[in-house]
């Protein structure tokens, strides 16, 4: 009798601790299943997340590709609202041509406003019986076409050689081969404008 309870007892124990064992391992399954369903949820998140940020890039590439090109095109086109330059000697070659031309259009036009737009005030316009410094735009689009942009000023622009030139301290020059007169333009705080013209 002793050894049946004893058999009870141990078989009875044996039930329990497989019992426990298999609630155990059904708890480690449960939990294992947990884990990869909380894993693939992170992984599909990071998928989307990835593909997100991609799309935002490729929305990002041809805005920043257009205006990289606007900015080329204002650079090679040498206008005041492109690239900074640092002194005359920077200016390279295709910049002063452009701004050169710009110069020579406004002038045989007789655009005082155009020349004007491309000039840094306070300028030096060396006319007869003035001081020469003319402070404001204002000042001088009142000297008015017929005073500045005299026949002969006209002639020498518009005769002038753009390409080849040399950078100097002065700036470049725009006149024929005689020198004179002319309109000389530099780098004034990075830009290329008209410091001076003269007779």
């Amino acid at each position: 009798m002793k050894i049946r309870k004893l058999f009870l007892a141990a078989g009875l124990t044996a039930v329990m601790v497989m019992a426990g064992c298999g609630q155990n391992a059904a708890e480690e399954k449960d939990l294992e299943q947990e884990t990869e369903q909380v894993e693939e949820t992170e992984q599909e998140s990071s998928v989307e997340d990835a593909q997100t940020e991609a799309e935002a890039v490729d929305d990002g590439q041809p805005e920043e590709e257009g205006g990289a090109q606007e900015e080329t095109e204002a650079s090679s086109e040498g206008s005041a609202e492109g690239q900074l330059y640092e002194d005359n000697f920077a200016v390279d070659e295709d910049a002063v041509v452009a701004f050169g031309e710009k110069i020579q259009e406004a002038v045989a036009a007789g655009d005082m406003e155009a020349l004007a737009d491309l000039t840094a005030f306070p300028v030096y316009v060396g006319l007869p019986d003035t001081d020469g410094v003319v402070e404001t735009r204002e000042d001088f689009l009142a000297l008015g076409a017929e005073q500045v942009l005299t026949d002969e000023l006209t002639a020498s622009v518009a005769e002038a050689k753009l390409e080849g030139q040399q950078p100097s301290m002065a700036g470049f020059v725009v006149a024929d081969e005689s020198g004179r007169p002319n309109i000389i333009f530099g780098v004034v705080e990075g830009k290329l404008a008209v410091t001076g013209i003269n007779y």
